[in-house]
């Protein structure tokens, strides 16, 4: 399947990016047959129709509201100095089924730009690659207070270091949990972890603490190994 990226709904259009990929980079023919998605669930086929530098599909099928993953994952996460380790955990993660990220801002983050457009294109082109129809929000960087304000305990963890906060073995997470709960948010920190007055804060408001092993993970190791889990868990 060659899958690229557009709207679907009214009509079908390819992105304009995609278009010139197609034409100066994949020298693709006329007739070929692609596929487009608006990663919202809809999928559109065709045979390409060329005309001047105008990329267009001769639609040939339309789906609608194609099903996603049962069980979706929310990370929020804080950046790494090194942005790199954080464009690849939104990579792998994306191609693990995660449903949203967001860029934490905590005390101790030390990167506090972004280029969030930048991560959101590196997660449509993982999606595409592994042919995904629903892509994953990617939140611009949200302050730690801001979004502890609007979690729901009953299905928020958090993955720390912090001896003032206990900790549950994560492969005990999911017998844990009531069947009907679906829908799970990791907050997992900074390098130097969060502070005691974050760890405070998340269990005032309920947050359980969860354990990736007894290895100290890199903030997009540990990123990485909750995708991984989350992901096993829809095998």
């Amino acid at each position: 399947m060659k899958l690229f990226y557009g709207e679907v709904i009214p009509e079908v259009k390819i992105n304009e990016e995609e278009q010139t990929h197609i034409v100066k980079v994949l020298r693709m023919r006329s007739g070929e047959e692609i596929f487009v998605t608006d990663g919202k669930g809809n999928l559109a086929k065709g045979n390409l129709h060329f005309e001047g530098k105008k990329v267009s599909l001769d639609i040939s099928e339309i789906k609608e509201n194609l099903p996603n993953f049962s069980n979706q994952l929310h990370i929020a996460i804080a950046p790494t100095k090194n942005i790199d380790r954080i464009e690849f955990f939104v990579e792998k993660a994306t191609e693990m089924g995660i449903a949203e990220i967001t860029l934490l801002q905590t005390e101790k983050t030390e990167r506090k730009n972004l280029n969030i457009d930048k991560l959101r294109k590196q997660s449509i082109a993982a999606s595409k690659q592994s042919l995904r129809f629903h892509f994953p929000i990617i939140n611009d960087l949200t302050k730690f207070s801001d979004f502890i304000k609007e979690v729901d305990s009953r299905n928020t963890f958090v993955a720390h270091c912090n001896e003032n906060l206990e900790r549950i073995d994560i492969k005990m997470l999911r017998q844990a949990q009531h069947d009907s709960v679906k829908n799970l948010t990791f907050l997992i920190g900074p390098e130097g972890d969060f502070s005691d007055k974050e760890i405070a804060l998340l269990a005032e408001n309920g947050v359980k603490g969860v354990s990736l092993g007894s290895q100290r993970l890199r903030t997009e190791t540990a990123g990485v190994f909750v995708a991984a889990w989350n992901y096993e868990m829809m095998m």
